[in-house]
């Protein structure tokens, strides 16, 4: 997904957000409140939409971003209210001291990351990517699941051939023979399988927690008119993720329409997903599978240790979501 924004755009304070202004109701709380939110390619602002749920009493903002590591420097810059990510960039913002919050915790599929293999490879099982080059995307999900997914077969990343790449070289590398594997994720998965007919060595299902976070900058936090919004945000997308579950042909179509996808595609991963999108409270659980995920980019170096990450999280918005259940 193509990021929208460049980051002098971002430093600039969010220069470029595609807007759509709040219904304000006199004499609430969120008269003369902006929230501005993260969004990705076709995703929180055609969902939010179709799902009945624009109509908010705030002015609300969509910056469409890429990443979430981009996203956090948004934040962190002050350009950017709200927005989700994976457990990835969480352990960097712990790492780097950026002023974010994890706020509410995203249940997201996990079937849609996976190391794939050429149709014809002699590879059958993880232990066979010994001295294999393997791709991935650096610093992202990949690495971590690549990284436990050897470790389950007793290997490590000194054991292979680990080639970091973007997802666009890595499937142009996969494509012309110059890895033997590949740690990818989303759309890529589905799109290089009907290409070349690859095959799924093993998914990221029991390797990732399943968890994502939706983060908050902790300014926005600070004050409280931007903080309640932030919680109807939150609420806006929990429904708005129920009612996807409930019309999925009807997203698919909108989403590939968006995103320049073929809908059969689209359509095929919505109903293999792992679990269904919700939106749900931080727990012990979910600070600990951040924490898991701290300790391993210590061990491979990616990030200085030890990192504490339970001081990123913020539960002010347990009881709403629990409630909203």
């Amino acid at each position: 997904m193509p990021i929208l924004l460049s980051r002098r755009s971002l430093l600039a304070g969010g220069a470029g957000l595609l807007a759509f202004p709040g219904q304000s109701r006199a004499g609430t709380d969120f008269v003369g409140v902006a929230l501005r939110a993260a969004k990705y390619k076709g995703r929180e602002d055609n969902l939010l939409r179709a799902a009945g749920q624009l109509g908010t009493p705030y002015t609300l903002t969509f910056g469409e971003f890429a990443s979430g590591n981009v996203i956090v420097e948004a934040m962190n810059a002050g350009a950017i209210d709200v927005g989700s990510m994976s457990e990835i960039p969480p352990v960097f913002a712990a790492a780097s001291g950026a002023r974010i919050k994890a706020v509410a915790i995203i249940a997201d599929d996990v079937n849609n990351q996976v190391v794939l293999v050429p149709k014809d490879s002699p590879i059958r099982t993880p232990a066979d990517l010994a001295g294999k080059r393997v791709g991935y995307v650096r610093a992202t999900t990949t690495q971590y699941y690549l990284a436990r997914i050897l470790k389950a077969a007793g290997l490590s990343f000194a054991d292979i051939i680990g080639v970091p790449l973007t997802p666009a070289d890595g499937r142009a590398a996969f494509d012309q023979g110059a890895i033997d594997a590949w740690a990818i994720y989303g759309y890529s998965v589905p799109i290089t399988i009907s290409a070349s007919g690859a095959r799924v060595l093993v998914t990221a299902n029991g390797y990732l927690s399943g968890n994502y976070i939706y983060a908050a900058r902790a300014e926005a936090l600070d004050d409280p008119k931007l903080s309640a919004a932030i919680g109807d945000y939150l609420l806006r997308i929990k429904r708005a993720w129920a009612w996807q579950q409930a019309h999925l042909e009807e997203w698919a179509t909108i989403f590939s329409d968006a995103i320049g996808v073929p809908r059969d595609i689209v359509l095929g991963q919505l109903r293999n997903a792992s679990q269904p999108n919700d939106l749900k409270p931080v727990t012990d659980d979910a600070v600990a599978s951040v924490q898991a995920v701290a300790d391993t980019f210590v061990e491979l170096g990616l990030v200085p240790g030890p990192i504490d990450v339970a001081p990123l999280f913020d539960r002010r918005y347990g009881d709403l979501l629990s409630k909203s259940a």
